[in-house]
C-alpha cells in the first residue's frame, strides 16, 4: 500500500485494472469484504497506512487479475 492509504487516487486505479478482467474480484479488510471493482467499494473501507488487504479473485482470468493488482500493489500505486 502507499503511504496514504486507499484513497481516490489509487482506489481508481485499482479499479481501472480489475475492470480489464471478467472475473471477480473482492477486496477484504478486517472481516469486510466489497466488490474490488467498485471505487466506493475499496473508499468504504477506509484503509489507512499500514492497513492489511486480502484481495480474492474467481473465473477464467482471475490469475491475470491477481498478477496485474499485486504490482499496483507492490508499485505503491505509482506514489511512493
Amino acid at each position: 500500500m502507499n503511504k496514504l492509504g486507499i484513497h481516490a487516487r489509487p482506489a481508481a486505479m485499482f479499479v481501472k485494472i480489475a475492470n480489464r478482467f471478467e472475473c471477480q474480484i473482492f477486496v477484504e479488510k478486517d472481516g469486510e469484504t466489497v466488490n474490488g471493482k467498485s471505487i466506493m467499494g475499496l473508499m468504504m473501507l477506509a484503509a489507512g497506512p499500514g492497513s492489511k488487504l486480502k484481495v480474492h479473485a474467481s473465473g477464467t482470468d482471475a490469475l491475470a487479475a491477481l498478477d496485474e493488482l499485486e504490482a499496483l500493489i507492490k508499485r505503491k500505486f505509482d506514489e511512493a
